[in-house]
């Protein structure tokens, strides 16, 4: 049959407007021979041009370097606790900006590096025995800077004193990228959600049987100090024969 013009008013679907010929993807023939980048291989409509590919693409890549960076200060504050516990000062300096500050309460606040870590080395000497350990890291990318919340339970014994504490906090921490690549904190700190304090005389069983400083559990419980290598072993009291 003969469908003329009348093939386009009846809706015909092998008529396009105009005239214009379909495939049987129902896109125009002159489309594809036009290049459309919309239309993918055998007419199929992409959905995605060459300027949105190439969005997407950036976007992921984007997204591949705020991971990087992620790890790269999950790290860095890793390494800020190892440090910091194993009184490694000048390693412990190096995870922050000489500007870094520091706050703690409203008593105790820093605004240098190197008054923090003053006030650390002659805080946390040898006597001091200390653990921190953090998790649940919420950190944020913004280009070279970056915030991170960290979730802390810390120990610290204290055997001159008689005294150990436990605790938990948060940490509220600020980064900045350096020019050689590598993330430092710019500001530290955290606020407690709790802190206890025991006496020693309350734990009569304790005993202390190593250390990386030489301080050990006498006979009596009582724990004192020895003279040791820094770079030998942790003392450790052997248990007696028999």
């Amino acid at each position: 049959m003969d469908q003329g013009t009348g093939g386009q008013g009846r809706g015909d679907p092998s008529a396009g407007g105009g005239g214009q010929e379909r495939n049987n993807s129902g896109i125009g023939v002159g489309a594809q021979q036009r290049g459309d980048p919309s239309i993918g291989v055998g007419g199929r409509v992409t959905g995605m041009n060459a300027g949105e590919q190439q969005r997407r693409e950036d976007a992921r890549r984007v997204d591949d370097r705020k991971l990087d960076d992620v790890t790269a200060i999950s790290r860095l504050k890793f390494r800020y606790l190892r440090t910091l516990d194993t009184k490694s000062w000048d390693e412990f300096a190096d995870t922050m900006i000489p500007e870094a500050t520091a706050t703690y309460s409203e008593y105790l606040q820093f605004e240098s590096r190197d008054a923090f870590l003053a006030f650390m080395r002659n805080t946390l000497g040898p006597h001091v025995i200390t653990e921190h350990r953090c998790d649940h890291p919420e950190i944020d990318i913004d280009g070279d800077s970056a915030t991170g919340t960290w979730y802390l339970a810390d120990t610290v014994l204290i055997p001159g004193h008689n005294m150990l504490l436990r605790g938990a906090a948060f940490y509220s921490d600020e980064y900045v990228r350096c020019d050689d690549g590598r993330w430092r904190i710019s500001h530290t700190g955290y606020e407690r959600t709790y802190e206890v304090v025991l006496s020693l005389s309350d734990l009569p069983s304790l005993r202390l049987t190593s250390s990386r400083w030489g301080l050990i559990s006498r006979e009596d419980g009582v724990i004192s100090s020895v003279e040791r290598d820094p770079g030998a072993p942790p003392v450790r009291r052997e248990p007696e024969a028999g």
